[in-house]
């Protein structure tokens, strides 16, 4: 079967949900609910999956750094959720629109059965027009915190299954950078932003650099994981800049923002 035309995943890492003192930013809440919401309105299905849990309870715990134990890291993933869904239910609502919670780890992918209850509830859910907000199951799923390397990697390759899953047309993650450059740009001022990419090889996976910002666990390795899945199976992915949301416009227009990695024609 081939993609849904209209059907987006949306993923917003933890650095453009919390600020600087790892505080949940309501702003950028206010604003991805406030996009995400009239995108809606012109006829796309947006599937949202969000990172964030352990960060926002920490801070909600009132604990000084991001916990080491397995047992704490949970406690805060657990403790994060609610704090996280409630934000997500309270913006989306101020713009009339509906959310659901849906929370998965690695069986729920691998497991046929499992798999196809879970198509069908995404479906049931985006037929009635609510927006399903997506995270990994961290209170439980223990291996996916500790493994380096993890299934689905700061949800960056649980976005990418869940595109795959779901049929998605496009696949669009949200980070803290602006896209994909030809050398670090923290390091090297001159960087350039590199608008498109046909295919995903060792020598793009050479310009990912190392992990991401201290508040997340991805970097930009997992973006490239998450899009070589996406794209192999025809879905466009594009990286960009989550503190902008409003270049959600311009990229469902298909004009060109951050990196877009092109999807093999199927």
């Amino acid at each position: 079967m081939g993609l849904y035309q209209n059907r987006i995943v949306v993923k917003v890492g933890t650095s453009t949900l919390t600020n600087e003192m790892g505080h949940s930013d309501l702003r950028s809440f206010d604003r991805l609910a406030c996009v995400l919401s009239d995108i809606q309105n012109m006829g796309y299905e947006i599937i949202l999956v969000s990172s964030g849990a352990i960060a926002v309870g920490t801070n909600k715990l009132n604990m000084k750094e991001r916990p080491s134990s397995m047992r704490m890291k949970q406690a805060a993933a657990a403790v994060g959720q609610c704090s996280i869904v409630f934000l997500y239910d309270k913006f989306f609502k101020d713009y009339d629109k509906t959310v659901a919670q849906i929370l998965l780890n690695a069986e729920d992918i691998k497991q046929e059965e499992k798999k196809e209850n879970l198509t069908n509830t995404f479906n049931a859910l985006l037929e009635m027009g609510i927006i399903p907000v997506v995270n990994e199951n961290d209170s439980v799923s223990y291996t996916e915190i500790e493994s380096e390397d993890r299934l689905f990697g700061d949800n960056d390759m649980l976005s990418a299954v869940v595109a795959v899953l779901c049929r998605a047309k496009q696949l669009i993650i949200l980070s803290d950078i602006d896209g994909l450059y030809d050398a670090d740009p923290r390091l090297y001022p001159d960087a350039n932003l590199i608008s498109q990419i046909q295919k995903i090889d060792k020598t793009v996976y050479a310009l990912a650099g190392g992990a991401g910002s201290r508040r997340g666990t991805g970097g930009m390795k997992t973006k490239l994981r998450a899009a070589e899945l996406a794209t192999s199976q025809g879905i466009n992915t594009v990286i960009t800049n989550g503190k902008t949301p409003e270049a959600l416009y311009e990229i469902v227009k298909g004009n060109k923002v951050g990196t877009l990695f092109v999807g093999k024609i199927q």
